[in-house]
């Protein structure tokens, strides 16, 4: 998959050991908004997605993340890469160690129906809820609005995947 964007803030030293946590994010459009996570608590939108288990495919990654974390079913014949965001940086839970994160993007649809989400603790403690969100909306509130501290290169990968998005006319 081609990379699209990579995030390095070179705040680390390069003989620190790696931990290389690879994802995938989905990418839906629907009337012209993209399909999004959006945390109450932090005031922030993501794609659905997250972590590739061991033995996980990437496609199956993909559609149990999406649903869930917002209840929407991947038709799987829909997928199609887009491209990757590469994230290097220090790493926010063991300051002796560097994050690299591998995020893959994949634009798909999905059925219709909207089923139950399925969170975990800290998304639910998040609040984490499925919204249909203009793209302009969004990176204003990902760039502009107090996140309480979150992870703000996360926020940023998304707001720079929107912008590229709206930047190709995918979106």
């Amino acid at each position: 998959m081609e990379r699209i964007i990579t995030i390095d803030l070179k705040d680390y030293d390069e003989a620190m050991p790696r931990f290389r946590r690879p994802s995938v994010r989905a990418v839906i459009i629907r009337d012209s908004k993209a399909a999004m996570v959006y945390s109450q608590k932090y005031d922030y939108y993501k794609f659905a997605g997250g972590g590739i288990e061991s033995n996980e495919s990437h496609i199956h990654t993909l559609t149990r993340e999406v649903s869930e974390e917002t209840g929407l079913h991947i038709i799987p014949e829909s997928v199609t890469e887009l491209g990757s965001v590469l994230r290097v940086q220090r790493s926010l839970v063991n300051a002796n160690e560097i994050f690299e994160q591998e995020n893959f993007y994949y634009i798909c649809s999905t059925d219709e129906a909207v089923g139950a989400q399925s969170l975990d603790e800290y998304e639910s403690e998040e609040g984490f809820r499925l919204e249909y969100v203009d793209p302009h909306k969004a990176i204003e509130i990902n760039r502009t609005h107090d996140h309480n501290g979150y992870d703000a290169m996360l926020i940023e990968r998304e707001a720079l995947v929107l912008e590229y998005l709206l930047d190709k006319r995918i979106l």
